[in-house]
């Protein structure tokens, strides 16, 4: 791995970081030295205290590592409520957030329903963070409705946001050897003066590849993740709305956005290298082992496989669009359109965010939104951009 030349952490920070390390390096020695790389990214992202998520560091925003919708403009959030409205009131007039960060999200969605007078009883967020809880409660005070739960419950019905959350899911590697596939896990390097984690491969079920078409015609040396811990999410996420729909009798929904692709463009054999990326103040490097605890590491969605998930779990698939095209379905044009353009300072900045949001050279192509859930009728003008069929 080359060496990189990124900004250095705080004295505190990097401490942090150092004591993360040590804390990989004794789970690795109670496991005969070798780690499933997806433990070890969930000890990078989630490890108490120490993790990329669950330490105090801050995430988002010009000052964190990387830049979300929600944080771009309220456009993002208000564009969601818009669509919650259209689901009512065939669900329940609740939410369930998982990856709420900074709050920013919550906070948006909840002051379009207070303006436009959208029904709502509970704003539910699901943190396993108290440090992002504690930053949470006071950034939404104003909101009585939030409520936050320590897990995901066993029934709700209503509507769940996860934006950005499958893909800060632990992922495994694999590898196509000339022997087959091959896992690639974390082991510790002591040939050099400094001990350092470094790639190891060992031999894997052959059942690990089935989310992978046609896995046996790919080339030799093939680099690619598999998402084990996310179609468990989707199965969990699956039982939780089909319960809450069976207590309240209430239709139940899952708002998935984040960027990947179906399995076909996932898995294409120009991808050869796979999709992991880590960031660490606004800067994208490929090097997981690059100060464990203070960048995220992410891999892309495999958007069929959390489909399929969520099918097999007895879910309806209702669909699966990129994100320009269900932002412009849902109205966004139409919340930007409430301020005029003659307020240059306010409308201007919000017409750029949006631009984002939707062009597809920013992340109107790249990003994907997929939306399960049990039965439930949507506008004919949502479902215009379907794109189930690529699945």
């Amino acid at each position: 791995m080359q060496k990189l030349s990124l900004p250095l952490p705080a004295p505190d920070a990097l401490a942090a970081s150092q004591a993360l390390q040590q804390r990989i390096l004794d789970e690795l020695a109670q496991h005969q030295g070798w780690l499933p790389f997806s433990r070890y990214m969930e000890l990078a992202l989630y490890a108490p205290d120490l993790g990329y998520y669950s330490g105090g560091a801050t995430k988002l925003g010009k000052d964190g590592d990387f830049t979300t919708a929600p944080e771009m403009t309220p456009l993002f959030g208000a564009t969601l409520a818009q669509f919650y409205a259209q689901c009512l009131p065939q669900i329940s007039a609740q939410v369930m957030e998982f990856g709420a960060g900074s709050g920013k999200l919550a906070r948006d969605f909840l002051s379009e329903c207070r303006t436009a007078g959208i029904a709502i009883e509970r704003y539910f967020i699901v943190e396993l963070s108290g440090e992002l809880r504690a930053r949470q409660e006071e950034y939404l005070k104003d909101f009585a409705e939030v409520q936050w739960l320590p897990a995901m419950p066993e029934a709700f019905s209503g509507l769940v946001l996860g934006n950005e959350v499958l893909d800060a899911m632990p992922v495994d590697l694999l590898r196509k050897t000339a022997n087959g596939w091959r896992e690639v896990g974390v082991a510790l390097n002591t040939s050099e003066h400094q001990p350092a984690l470094h790639f190891v491969e060992r031999d894997c079920n052959a059942a690990r590849t089935a989310q992978i078409p046609d896995a046996d015609t790919l080339q030799e040396g093939y680099l690619t993740e598999v998402h084990a811990v996310a179609i468990g999410f989707m199965h969990s996420l699956s039982a939780m709305l089909q319960a809450g729909q069976a207590q309240t009798g209430k239709a139940a929904a899952a708002l998935l956005i984040d960027y990947g692709f179906p399995a076909r463009e996932y898995y294409h054999p120009q991808r050869h290298q796979g999709t992991l990326m880590c960031h660490y103040r606004h800067h994208a490097h490929p090097d997981p082992f690059y100060l464990p605890g203070l960048q995220d590491i992410t891999a892309h969605v495999d958007f069929t496989a959390m489909a399929q998930a969520a099918l097999d779990s007895g879910l309806h698939l209702h669909t699966y669009a990129s994100q320009a095209g269900f932002l412009i379905q849902a109205g966004i044009a139409q919340v930007l359109a409430r301020t005029s353009a003659e307020q240059v300072m306010q409308y201007l900045p919000q017409a750029n965010a949006l631009q984002k949001l939707v062009s597809p050279a920013e992340m109107g192509e790249l990003f994907k939104v997929l939306l399960v859930g049990t039965e439930l009728s949507l506008p004919a003008t949502l479902l215009q951009q379907d794109r189930s069929h690529r699945l």
